[in-house]
């Protein structure tokens, strides 16, 4: 796929789409790409600059981290299909509620000074860029294959260090926290483990195919399944490396913003999977 992804007409194509299509185009194209949290900064800023609307991009940067499709496989290795379809219809779903509401309050007002001349510059000049853009240069099949080939040493060379921390993580949690501890703190008839755990999962980081052995050691720890799963949305997508990088694009009241209304995504995720694991 990204050997034909071109991410010049991913901006040309969702600046020509209506608002309202245009999250759902956003949160779609954030499922498919394996961008992780901290690696959204140059994307963030590259979307901004072709004028796309702030929700639009923030439903792309919310979905991005949250899914992808080594993550799925596993997921549905771990949880069976309808789990994993159930999380990423709710993720995609948190990415475009995300960009709506950020649309809905203006949120392009708070972001930092470059960041908003660009979007403006982007939106006055977006049509005469759209109409002389040169067409893309065909790539072969030959191109297509080396690329590929390059990307895939690229993403393995990006993640495998946070696989290998996920799977220590996993193992520490497994073999180290006295057996009952998460049941006991975490568990099932306790309303506020999922906020809590949502609060734990902050100060960590990892990318989503680096969570899922996490995962696995909490819900064999005995960690119900929507406590887990807001844990692991939080490490992902609401870590403190990444809005240490959002704040060289954000002002704090967007991060502020941005970061109450993913805690509260995640929380309420986390209750509704707990809720109807029973019926699943």
């Amino acid at each position: 796929m990204r050997a034909s992804l071109n991410i010049e007409n991913v901006r040309d194509y969702l600046a020509r789409k209506h608002c309202s299509m245009g999250y759902l185009m956003g949160s779609g194209f954030g499922a498919i790409t394996p961008f992780c949290s901290c690696s959204s900064i140059p994307i963030f800023l590259g979307f901004t600059s072709a004028g796309i609307p702030v929700g639009i991009t923030m439903a792309f940067l919310i979905t991005s981290p949250l899914i992808n499709e080594v993550a799925v496989l596993l997921l549905m290795g771990l949880l069976g299909w309808k789990f994993t379809l159930l999380y990423v219809v709710i993720g995609m779903s948190v990415g475009i509620l995300g960009g709506l509401f950020l649309d809905t309050i203006k949120a392009e007002r708070w972001l930092q000074s470059f960041a908003a001349k660009a979007l403006a510059k982007g939106k006055y000049g977006q049509q005469d860029a759209v109409k002389t853009r040169l067409k893309t240069k065909q790539i072969s099949y030959k191109e297509r294959h080396q690329f590929a080939k390059e990307e895939s040493f690229e993403i393995f060379g990006r993640v495998w260090k946070w696989v290998i921390v996920g799977v220590g993580l996993g193992a520490a949690l497994h073999g180290f926290i006295p057996d009952g501890w998460l049941q006991e703190h975490l568990g099932d008839g306790q309303w506020w483990s999922v906020p809590a755990a949502v609060l734990l999962g902050i100060p960590l980081y990892s990318n989503a195919t680096g969570v899922i052995p996490v995962m696995e050691s909490l819900i064999v720890n005995g960690l119900p399944i929507g406590t887990t799963l807001a844990f692991c949305m939080s490490t992902v997508a609401a870590s403190f490396p990444e809005f240490i990088l959002l704040k060289q694009v954000m002002q704090w009241k967007l991060l502020a913003t941005l970061f109450v209304m993913l805690l509260f995504s995640f929380t309420l995720v986390g209750w509704l999977f707990n809720f109807f694991t029973p019926f699943l």
